[in-house]
């Protein structure tokens, strides 16, 4: 009897934990990356639109115009930063924060609230607790989307700024995320160039494709190339320095250097460009 208790146990607990498993109408969806050294990530729920009017004014739309968004589905959605940013030309701390937005048809309120404990409860949204507010204007897509999506879209070629974009049915709405890794990167560089010199060349690199102060970098390269006379690539960069400086005969005898050395190591990728580099010298 006893057993046969213990199976009757064991059988209900089984049925009790069984569940259908079915997808979900809005899954749940991570997008994260870097801008510059900023971590940038987003958590959502992604409706799907089934056919339904999504934006438009009106009880018949599914987000109606003038009317707060949780900008998804369930618990709405949030973005961190790891640093501070600028969100829509507005200075915002590092955090973690929750996107509300307010659609219309000439533009779009986008809202970065500090309580993220509101969650999808809009009916509870208070103004005091926007961090930041972006108006801007909507687009008209090509195609249609079917399922709410976010993207961190558009980055810079020197990374210091993307887009923040979402995108449902044939409207896409983007605010622009701006960054500024400078102090870091010369906190790096006055940190690590004194216990590695290797770390020069990359720090005479960061000044010359940012437009810094060209000399210091000169100085720098010249000393990461003499300490490495075989990295034809110091060298290549120590000409590009000295070009920029001014100094064509110097860049001239970098470049030539460079190129002997690339030839040597079988690296035409290097050849190619210090040809180049020397030809626009000329």
């Amino acid at each position: 009897m006893k057993r046969v208790l213990i199976l009757l146990l064991v059988a209900a607990s089984l049925v009790a934990q069984a569940q259908v498993v079915t997808p979900a109408a809005s899954p749940a969806a991570t997008v994260s990356t870097v801008v510059g050294l900023t971590d940038v990530k987003v958590e959502y729920s992604r409706p799907k639109a089934k056919g339904r009017k999504i934006f438009g004014a009106g009880a018949d739309f599914v987000t109606p115009y003038g009317q707060v968004w949780r900008t998804g589905a369930n618990a709405g959605t949030t973005i961190t930063f790891s640093d501070d940013v600028k969100f829509g030309g507005v200075d915002v701390p590092k955090g973690k924060y929750l996107v509300l937005t307010i659609p219309g048809a000439a533009e779009w309120t986008v809202i970065l609230y500090k309580d993220i404990n509101l969650g999808g409860n809009v009916s509870a949204y208070d103004q005091k607790n926007d961090q930041a507010r972006a108006v801007v204007k909507p687009e008209t897509l090509a195609q249609k989307v079917e399922a709410f999506t976010i993207e961190i879209a558009d980055l810079s070629a020197d990374s210091k700024s993307a887009n923040f974009q979402l995108m449902w049915d044939n409207t896409s709405v983007k605010v622009p995320i701006v960054v500024d890794y400078d102090k870091k990167v010369q906190a790096s560089i006055d940190a690590n160039t004194a216990v590695n010199p290797n770390n020069l060349y990359a720090a005479a690199s960061y000044y010359l494709e940012n437009g810094k102060d060209l000399k210091k970098a000169l100085e720098w390269c010249t000393t990461a190339a003499a300490a490495r006379p075989q990295a034809y690539w110091v060298m290549y960069t120590k000409a590009k320095i000295q070009q920029a400086l001014g100094d064509k005969k110097g860049a001239m005898e970098s470049a030539n250097a460079s190129k002997a050395e690339a030839e040597k190591q079988k690296d035409g990728a290097y050849v190619r460009m210090n040809d180049e580099l020397l030809k626009a010298l000329k």
